[in-house]
Order: C-alpha cells, then sequence, then structure tokens
C-alpha cells in the first residue's frame, strides 16, 4: 500500500535560505522531489526537458491557462511565463512522492486555494538584521536591489499566518530536522492514513 505523497510549499523572503534547506532535504530523502515548471523561455545549455523544466510555446502555455492546468503561474519582468503544472504534481504524489514546491509567497497562496492538502512552510530569518546581511553578503546585489528585496521580505513576513508552519533559519541543519518533522507528523495524520484505517477495518 503506497501513501499519496505530501505537497509542501516552501516560501521566505529572499536571502533566507530556503533554496539550500530544500536541497538538503533532497539529499536526506529518497521519497521526495522538487516540483518541475512549465515555462515559455528557451532552454539553456545543460537543461533538460521534463528535468529542468517542461518547455513551451507562448501558445501551448495559454492554452494550459484556458484548461486549469496550473497550480499558480506568473510572468516574469512582462516576458516569460512560468507555470506548476497540476499534472506532474499529481502523478509524484500518487506515485508516493513527496513534492517540493519552493516558490514566492504570492504564488504560494495561490496554490493553497487549488490545493487545499498542501503543506505550507514559511521560512523565516532569526531577525532582519540577519537577513539583511545576507541579502549585502551575496555580493551580486546593488544597494537598491537590496533595499527592494529587503521592502518585499517584510511584506512577505506579514503573510506568514497564513501559512501551516514557520521554521526560524538560524542553523541549517535544525532548520531542516524541524521541515523533517514537519514531513513526518504530516504523514501521520489520519486523514492521510484513511487506506491503512480501512484496511484494518476490513481484517477485523
Amino acid at each position: 500500500m503506497t501513501q499519496k505523497g505530501l505537497l509542501l510549499v516552501v516560501s521566505g523572503p529572499s536571502g533566507v535560505g530556503k533554496g539550500t534547506i530544500c536541497s538538503k532535504l533532497m539529499s536526506e530523502r529518497d521519497n521526495i522531489k522538487m516540483s518541475v515548471s512549465v515555462t515559455t523561455r528557451q532552454p539553456r545549455p545543460g537543461e533538460t526537458e521534463g528535468v529542468s523544466y517542461f518547455f513551451r510555446t507562448e501558445e501551448e502555455f495559454m492554452k494550459m491557462v484556458d484548461a486549469d492546468a496550473f497550480l499558480e503561474y506568473m510572468c516574469v519582468f512582462g516576458k516569460n511565463h512560468y507555470g506548476t503544472p497540476k499534472s506532474y504534481v499529481e502523478e509524484q504524489r500518487n506515485a508516493g512522492y513527496d513534492v517540493i514546491l519552493e516558490i514566492d509567497v504570492k504564488g504560494a497562496l495561490k496554490v493553497k486555494e487549488k490545493c487545499d492538502d498542501a503543506v505550507m512552510i514559511f521560512i523565516a530569518p532569526p531577525d532582519m538584521d540577519t537577513l539583511r546581511n545576507r541579502l549585502v553578503g551575496r555580493g551580486t546585489e546593488t544597494p537598491e536591489s537590496v533595499a527592494r528585496r529587503f521592502g518585499e521580505a517584510i511584506k512577505e513576513i506579514g503573510l506568514a499566518q497564513q501559512y501551516d508552519y514557520i521554521i526560524v533559519n538560524d542553523n541549517l541543519d535544525k532548520a531542516v530536522g524541524q521541515v523533517q518533522s514537519v514531513i513526518s507528523a504530516e504523514h501521520s495524520r489520519v486523514m492521510n492514513n484513511t487506506e491503512l484505517i480501512n484496511q484494518l477495518k476490513g481484517e477485523m
């Protein structure tokens, strides 16, 4: 009996370390996969169809929008579209894999509307000074960019109450361990074990 996988929606401000947490989770758990997005941009060298992205034309993408085939989608810089395909997520979950969707807060809340059993995890910094220092420490951001991202972070943290869990990334191993605990707890929820209950009842 294969238990259906979870949809783990992971969000947090830029610079909080959510990508690092997701990567470490992937390395530690065999039954977890990252969601693969659909995009209208051209493939870059080394990218593989169905692994890096599902590459589609603008026309194909808009047909998927019309068919309600996305959990969420967005247009980046008014140019390329990106979306989370329902079919891929459901196929992986039905096969027993937990699927991680690392996404911004706006997209995450759209997913929550369409998938009421999504497990919403917000990654928070220990404090705002630490977040600002991480953004500056990247060495890739201009002062204007840091200020913009910091402003966005304040807005995103204001929406954290709409999530199920909040995990402070002060120590990477500790944060990953807490996410692992969330995953274990969610797999043990009665609502996620109806097949087991029905099987046991049938043996009575």
